[in-house]
């Protein structure tokens, strides 16, 4: 399977600083065509986001590079199990140097991280945080769930996903890389659908957006060039400013053709 790829990431309105961080690498490992993806969010509340978001996207292409190859030489179960077993060393390595990091400076630092690997006509998630993971192929679908306050809530039955949306405890993490405790993250397997669009994005993407508006601005049909990604990538993202998002803001863009 081929895939188109693309990515914008801007730092907002109101922010002097980045503190996204992104990586998107794609090769041809041991004959078989891989692509990883990933987004981290550095916490905005906190002091040196940026470094923490920076130190797991350089950790996860390190693991691209020199790890992977030998893991896609194996069948699909052991393959599957080194990839879970990698990325929660990854995290929990990560949590620990960040934390360090902090300790060592006197600050609170932290990073989101969500994680994306295709290979073999398959893909897989990590997820720790408040980024999202959408498939877009005839319907929009939300592969993650946001590890927030205000998800909880809505799990436990006492919001609605409608007044999640707005409502302040949406920013609320439960946990993350290297501010707290040991992460857990959640891990996603799913088919790729050949002619489906897969978004990594940050919460200040998609705060401004709704569902319907990323489905039309990245209707897969539509998608038939890189060019046609980072188009919709940008607008996107000119359009979240022009409502008011005050944060920054990134996107990750990957057809499957």
């Amino acid at each position: 399977m081929k895939y188109l790829l693309s990515y914008h990431t801007d730092t907002g309105r109101v922010k002097q600083v980045n503190q996204d961080s992104l990586l998107l690498q794609s090769g041809c490992l041991k004959g078989e065509r891989a692509v990883l993806a990933v987004l981290c969010d550095g916490m905005g509340g906190l002091e040196k986001g940026e470094v923490a978001s920076a130190s797991v996207i350089r950790r996860f292409a390190r693991w691209f590079r020199q790890e992977l190859p030998a893991l896609l030489k194996k069948g699909q179960k052991k393959r599957e199990a080194g990839v879970l077993a990698a990325w929660t060393a990854i995290l929990e390595q990560e949590a620990e140097a960040i934390g360090a990091y902090g300790r060592r400076h006197g600050i609170a630092v932290g990073t989101t991280a969500t994680a994306m690997l295709f290979a073999g006509g398959v893909y897989y998630i990590v997820h720790v945080g408040d980024g999202r993971v959408y498939e877009l192929d005839g319907g929009i679908r939300q592969l993650t769930r946001d590890q927030t306050l205000a998800e909880r809530e809505v799990e436990q039955g006492r919001l609605t996903k409608e007044e999640a949306e707005s409502d302040s405890r949406r920013n609320v993490l439960l946990q993350s890389i290297g501010a707290g405790g040991r992460p857990v993250p959640a891990f996603i397997r799913g088919t790729v659908r050949k002619g489906g669009v897969y978004l990594l994005c940050s919460d200040g993407f998609r705060h401004e957006i709704s569902k319907e508006e990323l489905m039309q601005a990245f209707c897969p049909s539509a998608m038939a060039r890189e060019a046609d990604l980072k188009m919709a990538c940008v607008r996107m993202t000119e359009l979240d400013k022009a409502r008011g998002e005050t944060d920054n803001i990134s996107v990750i863009a990957v057809k499957a053709v």
